[in-house]
């Protein structure tokens, strides 16, 4: 994913050291997703309330911070 996403989106996979480097990356396997959320709002909604999501959390949203 080339899309720059926001600074305060985040997912468990950050906190853990084996898995940080892929932790805002898509899911490889079908059918997989991870919980993501908004550490502005400590919840999976953004914001702006809209959900915060891997493919949610970019440039153009209201709330987005590069």
């Amino acid at each position: 994913m080339n899309t720059p996403l926001c600074k305060y989106l985040r997912t468990k996979k950050m906190f853990i050291p084996a898995h940080e480097a892929e932790a805002l990356t898509e899911p490889t396997e079908s059918g997989a997703d991870a919980f993501y959320w908004c550490n502005c709002t400590l919840s999976e909604i953004g914001s702006d309330d809209k959900p915060a999501h891997l493919r949610a959390c970019i440039p153009g949203r209201t709330c987005f911070k590069e």
